[in-house]
């Protein structure tokens, strides 16, 4: 378990750094620690809210919260990933969605991080139907394997360039918190023993250090870019390894 929590705190660290909760990458863990199929999902979700809790609240006093460019893919994402969370699948259909989950946010975070600090940044209008299919979309997935599904709605934001990247940022942070607190919910209609989440406390502890840390660092010494470009390689990283005890 200490090994683990190592893991789990470098993890919240780069991901803070970003804004992000690093759900996917603990589910990907806990399958490589073989913790309990049944209990990971709900960890992996209490983590994300630890972690996102203070980036959240950062981003709001620092004046970056838009209500209007977040609202409409709350509207879509909240039921579906309440509804998601609520579906039971097997732990072999699990690491296969798991798995292409993180290949795909990879790909795509790679992608911002090529897109962050470019000086030719202009907002797009988007309808309000398009946010919410796009929201519904990421929170029926997001909900079916227990992430926050911010890891997707930060480069989707970037790449239709919805927003200013603070913005984007806060928009990110605020997905996964509402949405994990929707997921834990929706885990919560199964058939879980929440008695033993008391043996995995040096996990949450460990996610609360490092996502402290993460924060700190994105605020005084790393670039957005720096990190974002680090943390897709993360999270590509923990793919490749998912896709060889998968398919090897």
């Amino acid at each position: 378990m200490i090994i683990l929590s190592i893991f789990f705190f470098i993890t919240a660290l780069l991901y803070s750094s970003v804004g992000f909760g690093g759900g996917s990458t603990y589910l990907a863990l806990m399958l490589i620690w073989d913790i309990p199929y049944y209990i990971f999902p709900v960890i992996a979700l209490f983590c994300n809210i630890i972690v996102v809790s203070g980036n959240s609240i950062n981003y709001i006093r620092s004046g970056n919260l838009s209500l209007k460019l977040l609202f409409p893919y709350l509207i879509g994402s909240i039921p579906f990933t309440f509804f998601g969370a609520t579906l039971q699948i097997s732990k072999e259909l699990f690491e296969i969605l798991l798995f292409l989950i993180l290949f795909v946010a990879g790909v795509m975070l790679f992608i911002e991080s090529r897109i962050l600090n470019k000086s030719d940044f202009k907002i797009n209008e988007f309808s309000k139907v398009f946010s919410i299919i796009i929201g519904s979309i990421i929170g029926f997935f997001s909900g079916i394997v227990g992430i926050g599904g911010g890891i997707f709605l930060s480069p989707i934001l970037f790449l239709l360039k919805a927003g200013y990247p603070k913005q984007i940022a806060c928009a990110a942070s605020l997905f996964i918190l509402i949405n994990s607190v929707f997921g834990v919910f929706g885990q919560f209609t199964k058939d879980l023993v929440i008695d033993n989440f008391s043996k995995f406390w040096l996990l949450f502890l460990a996610v609360l250090i490092g996502g402290q840390i993460g924060n700190f660092l994105n605020i005084k010494f790393l670039s957005n870019k720096t990190l974002a470009l680090i943390t897709s390689l993360l999270v590509i990283f923990v793919a490749a390894r998912m896709g060889l005890r998968l398919f090897s």
